[in-house]
């Protein structure tokens, strides 16, 4: 049989074990692995990695922006972006833009703003804040397919902009959990004190202190472990499956190991910049690295490394959260825009960091990407390289080195702190349920060939 397409002699990741053998594809879909297929178009990836596509279950894009946002992140290069970083789909949170995703109307707003914009697939977080518990918002993004929910704990949200996400408050949280636990999706936690780490703040402010160091100073680990705490007692209280957001230290996987061993569903993350970057970096850096939870010393960078090899940590995120560069451009730190651009370095430098420079497996490497986290979400179409599974895969040279540069960026606002930096393995070609929607011959592609999922 003569398939669609073949990837041929790559190195292929495989939940049995990475094997050079060939993959082939037809109608989107995973159609054969084995030597000797045959395709009317064959891609030769001898000396790379066929890996499966990322996942990436944190990505923030601004569209629609509601006109207060309209500059930030839109569908068109925000998964532009992911396409020539490797990344087949991702998990869209329900903010930054206006309205939020938190009921059926604003939920088909975004599928309408997205609609004929997508390069990649793209999968919805509905929002939990405390104005939806009580209008049946929860019930609305059920039904309206929504994959997993999202909630605040510590401060977010514009209030001065009708419709802007909302942190929840300890009952909203509660009660959200009870009506999420009945949907049986996953409730995913931005975990930090909210009354601590502003007040914190409001000190630091006044004392006169600006630099982002002195950020990170104020947002101590304490104040995330314990709200980790805290939502993994009230998921005991309720039966709601939850996921912890960015963890940034140690300590916060610790404790969802401790609610794991006390039966409840509880899982988590990391993000590519607590891996990569340390604390004393940062003022150099600036402000395009701040971010919340911030980014921690060398002693947390080393325990999440660890606790990441060893599978208590699911995945890594990007946690994509940009926006302009005015909102960046601050001589006080405290005032910058806390995100960072990060979804088109997603794959090359875990890749490089995790494989090259820490000997990981590639079967973890391909779990902590893809299999894991589509796992956690209940994604049963993706994650891996299996007979009958989407095409989605991403073919990475594990020896091509590159300096990253803005114009290489794909962003809307070409502005990362990972500008400069040389990276020690590229993407040679991403493909999207069989669609190659990036590869270094042809770069981006025009055709928008991504879904909502």
């Amino acid at each position: 049989m003569t398939y669609e397409v073949v990837i041929k002699n790559g190195k292929v990741i495989l939940p049995s074990g990475a094997v050079e053998t060939d993959v082939a594809i037809q109608e989107g879909k995973i159609a054969a692995v084995g030597h000797g297929l045959s395709g009317a178009k064959e891609v030769d990836a001898t000396g790379k990695i066929v890996s499966p596509g990322m996942f990436d279950a944190h990505v923030h894009i601004t569209e629609n922006g509601g006109g207060y946002r309209d500059e930030w992140e839109g569908y068109v290069t925000g998964t532009s972006a992911c396409a020539k970083g490797g990344v087949t789909s991702f998990l869209e949170m329900p903010l930054n833009q206006v309205p939020a995703t938190v009921d059926a109307a604003s939920l088909e707003d975004k599928y309408q703003s997205g609609q004929g914009k997508l390069k990649v697939d793209v999968y919805t977080f509905g929002g939990l804040v405390p104005y939806n518990v009580e209008t049946g918002g929860i019930q609305e993004l059920d039904e309206g397919g929504a994959t997993a929910y999202k909630c605040f704990m510590a401060t977010c949200g514009d209030r001065s902009i009708d419709g802007d996400f909302q942190n929840v408050d300890d009952y909203s949280l509660y009660e959200g959990m009870r009506q999420i636990a009945k949907t049986g999706k996953v409730l995913s936690i931005h975990a930090e004190n909210a009354a601590i780490t502003d007040r914190l703040g409001e000190i630091a402010q006044a004392e006169g202190k600006s630099k982002l160091s002195e950020y990170v100073a104020t947002r101590p680990v304490f104040t995330e472990v314990e709200p980790i705490q805290r939502a993994i007692l009230l998921a005991k209280e309720t039966g709601c499956r939850i996921h912890i957001c960015h963890v940034a230290c140690p300590e916060g996987v610790e404790a969802v190991l401790e609610g794991q061993r006390q039966g409840v569903d509880v899982t988590c993350e990391t993000c590519l910049h607590y891996l990569y970057f340390t604390t004393d970096e940062l003022d150099e850096i600036g402000n395009v690295a701040k971010c919340s939870p911030p980014i921690r010393d060398q002693r947390a960078q080393d325990g999440l490394w660890e606790h990441l090899k060893e599978g208590n940590i699911i995945t890594q995120v990007s946690d994509h959260s940009p926006c302009t560069p005015d909102l960046k451009d601050k001589e006080n730190a405290f005032d910058a825009w806390g995100g960072i651009s990060g979804v088109q370095n997603d794959v090359d430098i875990f890749f490089d960091e995790a494989v090259n420079k820490r000997g990981m497996s590639l079967e973890r490497f391909a779990d902590i990407i893809a299999t894991a986290p589509t796992k956690r979400f209940g994604i049963e179409e993706k994650g891996s390289i299996e007979v009958g599974k989407d095409a989605d895969i991403v073919i990475i040279d594990p020896e091509q080195s590159y300096t990253l540069e803005a114009e290489d960026l794909e962003y809307r606002n070409k502005i990362s702190p990972y500008i400069g930096r040389e990276i020690g393995a590229s993407i040679v070609a991403t493909y999207v349920r069989g669609n190659e929607v990036y590869s270094q011959e042809n770069g981006v592609t025009d055709e928008f060939v991504g879904e909502f999922k």
